[in-house]
């Protein structure tokens, strides 16, 4: 299916998926920018987490995070920034399975942010529904 044949979306839906883009961006740049200081409380919670208690590598999470958002807010590349973005949520979802975190409130956490990611990229960007095309 070419992108000429991707599923028509109405104005409205065009722009839900613009909101629910820009609210993962907002969490995502939010979330990116307090792990690139690092904040102490920001340290603290990645040892709770199982991750070490290193500076650079706060650093490091916060730039691919926020590179990978800025990839995804970029129309022309944000099929890229989605793809990555699904991998650092994921990592995410995998941290707090390692350490027995509560189902719905934290392991599931980054499952619910993938869903808003790829609905609002679904929505907003005609290449998303030529390869699913939930409807004909």
């Amino acid at each position: 299916m070419t992108m000429s044949h991707a599923a028509p979306v109405s104005p409205r839906a065009l722009w839900a998926g613009r909101v629910l883009s820009a609210v993962i961006v907002l969490f995502m740049i939010f979330d990116g920018v307090i792990k690139l200081p690092p904040l102490e409380i920001v340290t603290q919670t990645m040892v709770q987490l199982g991750w070490p208690a290193d500076a650079n590598v706060s650093r490091m999470l916060g730039i691919i995070g926020l590179v990978s958002t800025v990839l995804y807010a970029l129309p022309r590349t944000s099929v890229l920034g989605a793809i990555l973005l699904t991998a650092y949520l994921g990592g995410a979802v995998a941290t707090h399975v390692r350490i027995g975190s509560p189902l719905f409130s934290h392991i599931l956490f980054g499952v619910y942010l993938g869903a808003i990611l790829w609905g609002g990229l679904y929505l907003r960007d005609p290449r998303v529904r030529a390869l699913f095309p939930f409807s004909q």
